[in-house]
């Protein structure tokens, strides 16, 4: 691990196999860390040949927390505001600051191009990213997402109230067992879990960094950068857009939606899946990514 510095903040961040091989740019969801992502699932990248950098978005595990901004409803005027007038001023950060972050640790690394792969809130940076700043970009990969239109169907009104407003708790093992009963409604139903596993792991990155103030301002930065159509119209990489059939958390709709406005996208749908990268589905997914982003390392 290490604290690199960028953008005038630091952040977190791990390599994964030989800097020689190319690059795989890991790039988080909504509020979750770095250790987010199975170990599997980065071997198996790895064992195929790649290099794999993830890192902790920023006001998220151990990278720079923006505790100078007051954190508070998504649904406050001024970020409904920034959202209508498509303001990065309004907010503490909006999601394109978070693509200048991704872009940034590329910099910091000496990497000149990466294949650029986010998960759900990362797959929303991940258009933003390849937008933008496609001299970056061999390939991108968009795993659980959407355009963050208005109209697409959303979550069940209880779940989106557990997952976004719900308290966790006052101690560690309350936080945990609410975290694990919120994931055992999003996570694949099939999956292959170990529940005593799955807590231990829930427990540990609670034990690691537990900040609801940045899960706050993370969420605002999601609403206040509102549709990314305007981005992902823009994108010219060769892009993967996979999405779990059975995800209640961002729905199908979404990931469709972006392969739709993304010219020459290809939309795969794995069924059962829901919102996350599951045990018995993680072969699955890589057997998509590996070749894709191996197609494109130009």
């Amino acid at each position: 691990m290490a604290k690199i510095k960028l953008n005038g903040i630091e952040l977190e961040v791990i390599e994964h196999g030989s800097r020689s091989n190319p690059t795989i740019l890991l790039i988080c969801g909504w509020s979750v860390q770095l250790t987010f992502w199975p170990k599997s699932f980065i071997d198996n990248l790895v064992d195929a040949g790649f290099h794999v950098v993830t890192y902790d978005n920023r006001d998220t595990g151990h990278s720079e927390k923006f505790g100078r901004f007051l954190a508070t409803s998504p649904l406050s005027p001024h970020v409904l505001l920034a959202r209508r007038l498509k303001s990065k001023k309004l907010t503490a950060y909006t999601l394109e600051h978070m693509a200048q972050d991704a872009v940034g640790v590329l910099d910091a690394l000496g990497i000149e191009k990466a294949h650029i792969l986010g998960l759900s809130m990362g797959g929303m940076i991940t258009q933003i990213v390849a937008a933008d700043y496609p001299q970056y970009v061999h390939s991108a990969t968009i795993l659980m997402s959407t355009t963050n239109r208005f109209g697409l169907p959303t979550p069940a009104a209880r779940l989106a109230y557990d997952v976004f407003v719900a308290r966790r708790g006052r101690s560690t093992s309350e936080r945990a067992k609410r975290s694990l009963a919120i994931w055992k409604k999003i996570r694949t139903q099939d999956g292959g879990y170990d529940d005593q596993e799955f807590y231990d792991g829930i427990q540990s990155t609670i034990d690691r960094s537990f900040y609801p103030a940045g899960r706050k301002r993370q969420l605002e930065a999601i609403i206040a950068t509102g549709d990314l159509r305007r981005f992902a119209q823009r994108i010219v990489a060769p892009t993967l857009v996979i999405h779990g059939s059975k995800d209640l958390l961002a729905k199908p709709h979404g990931g469709l939606d972006i392969a739709t406005n993304i010219r020459g996208a290809r939309f795969e749908l794995i069924e059962g899946a829901g919102h996350d990268l599951a045990p018995n589905r993680i072969d699955q997914f890589t057997r998509l990514i590996i070749p894709h982003c191996k197609s494109h390392n130009d």
